[in-house]
């Protein structure tokens, strides 16, 4: 979908082309602040120490559209030695930048070149999105810039939220909106809670100025798989609903029927020609014995040959491309590849319409009527009573599984004038569930044996993402690499997988195994590291502050049978561990079964997730972790 809101990392070299001028020079009173914030902010370069953002609006009569004017004014101050950064702006054809300085504390304008050039992301195949910036470079500590941007939107449905969080620190945050009269808007709120907020509001000259203002705003986390950061930080959603003009009311979006309506609107653009699929769709179904079968066909066709690709291009970014396009080029974004997949099951016979969905990375639901509400698009298939839904971006799902990324979500039906509002079902660990089994025996100063490796759910789905990104000749080898853990002192041969074509089977894998040093021999002992799997070693969660999503909920479980030689016994074990948290179930164990030793793991993550009030305890888990994997296994005659 289109992205409204940018919060893309951009990486560029820095040129630095400014150096301390006569006059410019840092007093000793801002040397001396840029200190005190350096001991405060230890790992930021910039401080913010004023930020104001001002919304006001017009109203383009002609085009019966409501314009957003935006400025930003920032004062911004080095807190380290020195420091190189990019202050940047992105805009697209549905806005327009009309002022972009940055100045010197004295006002005159800084000496640094203005880039503007096409974004390019490597995640989009296209997209119209440019962007404006400026390398900066601050030669000493406590050096002051002021920045100044000015920004025209053509239409308010595009402008989303403004968030109070920065890359940087803030220490005094303001943002202002001027709404006139004739424009109807709610500022929704979300995340104040735990934050000194202070808004005010005061109606003058036939409008109605409302203010927030908040101090000392920590920088935006930078941590991946973390949560999108409309659930994490404090900001507003900017929703308006209708506008007055020579005493006529105009709605925009007041209900999610109104955002629906629009959407259709672009839908009704499309001209879509079936013709160029439909041998296509008798080949796939001709020789399908049940309905089922026929819709696999067609679905699993979509998943296996149209290469996903991000488009965002202004309307584009919101119009699905004609299933005849995508059919012929090969290739497509989220809403053409749903477009595709409903106008070939609507050639087969079915009834399947195009869907809007918001990811998990999005905290808000259809009770939001807001472009910011959604960024996917699947098929529902409207089946006995039942709605299944149809992603074609997910390689190697199954029919009647869903990504935990969609997940509980709330989906957007197409149904004629009207929407149908449902939730994508959501599963729990146990669906995805992988298990590890192996039985072992000590040859020499070597372990020697078979082992098993099943995948369900989500973890087949990404074991067959993995496996089939590889090149056909080198799928054998990096599959040994991975069975192998990379490990030198690691062999593997003799392996057979299942089906690896059939999405909708239990993926097994079963090889044998050679483990080197692991075991060594003093005397008339034995010790072994049997532990040659490590789950979850380095997973550290150092100095993280914001939850750690996992990409789906996790169920692993392993195994390992260890035979005792005869005539040995068991001296000593590892000592079994345990920790149990909301989000977390993990278990370690050892038996002493007679002839064998058997080695349990269990590894559960309930949610997908560590929550961030839990990470304190995860850590210290791992460090426990390692010690017991450390842990040997004493035998002796």
């Amino acid at each position: 979908m289109k992205t409204t809101f940018y919060s893309l990392v951009f990486l560029l070299f820095f040129a630095s082309n400014s150096y301390a001028q006569k006059g410019l020079d840092p007093t000793a009173d801002e040397i001396s602040q840029a200190k005190k914030l350096r001991e405060k902010y230890s790992k930021d370069d910039i401080a913010i120490l004023e930020s104001s953002d001002f919304v006001s609006f017009d109203l383009n009569k002609k085009a019966g559209k409501v314009i957003v004017n935006h400025s930003i004014k920032e004062h911004l101050m080095n807190i380290n030695h020195r420091a190189d950064i990019q202050k940047y702006e992105f805009y697209d054809s549905e806005s327009s930048i009309q002022s972009f300085s940055l100045k010197y504390r004295n006002d005159k304008t800084a000496s640094f070149s203005v880039k503007d050039e096409f974004y390019k992301d490597r995640d989009l195949f296209y997209n119209d999105a440019k962007v404006k910036y400026i390398n900066v470079d601050f030669p000493v500590q406590g050096y002051n810039y002021k920045y100044e941007m000015e920004k025209k939107y053509d239409d308010v449905k595009y402008f989303t939220s403004l968030f109070f969080n920065d890359e940087y620190p803030v220490l005094n945050k303001k943002i202002t909106f001027e709404i006139p009269n004739w424009l109807e808007i709610e500022l929704k709120e979300f995340n104040f809670d735990g934050f000194k907020i202070n808004k005010t509001s005061k109606t003058e000259d036939k409008k109605t100025i409302i203010t927030y203002t908040l101090e000392n705003v920590p920088a935006a986390f930078k941590e991946s798989d973390a949560p999108g950061r409309s659930y994490l930080y404090p900001h507003i959603l900017v929703i308006a609903k209708s506008f007055s003009k020579d005493g006529n009311s105009t709605t925009l979006f007041k209900t999610n029927n109104d955002l629906y309506k629009w959407y259709v609107s672009l839908i009704q653009l499309m001209k879509d020609n079936t013709s160029v699929m439909k041998s296509k769709v008798t080949e796939l179904t001709a020789n399908a014995k049940t309905d089922e079968e026929k819709i696999k066909n067609i679905y699993y066709w979509v998943q296996d040959n149209i290469r996903y690709i991000a488009f965002e291009d202004g309307i584009a970014g919101f119009k699905p491309d004609e299933s005849n396009n995508v059919f012929e080029k090969r290739y497509g974004d989220c809403k053409g590849m749903a477009n595709l997949i409903k106008q070939m099951l609507k050639l087969a016979g079915f009834d399947a319409r195009l869907t809007w969905i918001g990811t998990k990375h999005i905290a808000y639901d259809y009770n939001t009527p807001s472009l910011a509400v959604d960024n996917h698009m699947i098929c529902t298939l409207m089946y006995k009573g039942k709605k299944i839904f149809l992603d074609g971006t997910e390689k190697y799902n199954s029919y009647g599984e869903y990504a935990e990324r969609i997940q509980n979500k709330e989906v957007m039906i197409e149904d004629g004038d009207k929407c149908i509002i449902e939730k994508v079902p959501s599963v729990t660990a146990d669906f995805n569930k992988e298990s590890f089994k192996s039985s072992l025996s000590i040859e020499g100063e070597t372990l020697k044996g078979t082992c098993n490796k099943t995948f369900q759910g989500e973890s087949r789905a990404e074991f067959l993402n993995i496996y089939n990104s590889f090149e056909t000749t080198k799928r054998k080898e990096r599959l040994d690499g991975y069975l192998s853990k990379q490990n030198k002192s690691i062999t593997v041969s003799d392996v057979k997988t299942s089906d690896l074509k059939n999405r909708d089977i239990k993926l097994t894998v079963d090889y044998n195994i050679a483990i080197q040093n692991r075991v060594s021999s003093f005397d008339d002992e034995i010790y072994i590291d049997l532990d040659f799997m490590n789950e979850f070693k380095n997973f550290d969660l150092k100095d993280r502050k914001v939850d750690y999503e996992m990409s789906y909920k996790t169920n692993y479980v392993s195994q390992v049978n260890l035979k005792i030689p005869d005539g040995y016994k068991v001296i000593k074990m590892p000592e079994n561990l345990s920790v149990k948290e909301a989000n977390f179930d993990i278990n370690l164990s050892f038996e002493n079964a007679g002839k064998e030793i058997i080695y349990k793991k269990s590894f559960v993550f309930k949610n997908g997730c560590i929550k961030a009030n839990e990470i304190e305890k995860w850590n210290d888990f791992v460090k426990k972790l390692v010690e017991n994997y450390n842990q040997q296994i004493t035998l002796s005659k």
